[in-house]
């Protein structure tokens, strides 16, 4: 689903284990064999599965049976059992736990949003935005994806979204108008979408020749309105939805005729809820 490098998972383990686990060498523990099972504790959309099997590995732990990352379990599922001596289990513990607990969080949260939308509308999309926590963006992008949203933009260099911030530079947006044509020769094999908050500025934007609008921070009923008139300018046009969706309004923007609803609702809120047992064998 995605490439999480060697370096990223050596990072995370030398983060939680910069030289050695104290409490288990001191108690003499660490030769037993064991068995560690990972179960959910409520509905949980699975994320980070497999990093944590490769973290596993690093540990010489012997995956038993496991759920991939985008399955759905309930309360009192087991998802993950694996068997390895007790000083990796105890050093593999609690980083599997905060990235299953951690992923999985953002996966549920974008399933339920993305079940909500697609209700209403099943051509919509849920794109999350770049405004992950810096250094989980591998895990955010995994995360999302695993509830069935897409990611809006992986970085600056993939696509060309010009803001209020950009327009500013040009001095108001009808210069920005005035130069569409070049912007687009510039990068001819790309969209080029400009994010708007007036009908007058989408219309301007429309007779330039931008291949989509964002809109944001318009109320779902004016955005309504906003998109019918729009579709009659140009039916092909891009239409994005942005800023303050989240999973209490989501319905009402998916029925505004926007062809994706644009959020960063997934990244907060609290992790799955998820246990973790081991016992000697």
């Amino acid at each position: 689903m995605l490439y999480i490098g060697d370096e990223t998972i050596d990072r995370w383990i030398k983060e939680d284990v910069p030289y050695i686990d104290l409490t288990t060498l001191t108690l003499g523990i660490g030769g037993f064999k064991g068995k560690i099972s990972f179960a959910a504790r409520e509905y949980t959309v699975l994320s980070g599965v497999e990093e944590v099997l490769r973290i596993f590995a690093k540990f010489g732990i012997t995956p038993i049976r496991w759920l991939p990352s985008g399955s759905v379990v309930n309360k009192g599922d087991i998802f993950i059992e694996a068997e390895g001596l007790a000083s990796s289990l105890h050093m593999a513990w609690k980083m599997a736990m905060n990235i299953i607990e951690y992923s999985s969080g953002i996966a549920t949260r974008t399933k339920r949003m993305v079940d909500k939308a697609k209700f209403l509308n099943p051509q919509i999309t849920v794109v999350a935005t770049r405004k992950s926590f810096p250094g989980t963006k591998e895990l955010a992008i995994k995360s999302i994806i695993a509830g069935g949203a897409f990611p809006h933009r992986l970085g600056l260099s993939e696509t060309i979204l010009i803001f209020k911030q950009h327009v500013n530079f040009f001095g108001d947006i009808h210069k920005l108008a005035l130069v569409m044509k070049e912007i687009k020769g510039n990068a001819c094999e790309k969209k080029v979408i400009v994010e708007v908050e007036t009908l007058e500025d989408a219309r301007l934007l429309i007779e330039s020749g931008v291949d989509g609008l964002q809109f944001d921070k318009i109320p779902a009923n004016d955005l309504r309105i906003m998109v019918d008139q729009i579709r009659r300018l140009n039916p092909n046009i891009t239409l994005l939805g942005a800023g303050g969706i989240n999973g209490d309004n989501i319905e009402e923007y998916a029925q505004t005729g926007i062809d994706a609803i644009v959020t960063t609702s997934m990244y907060f809120g609290k992790p799955s809820d998820i246990g973790v047992t081991m016992e000697k064998i």
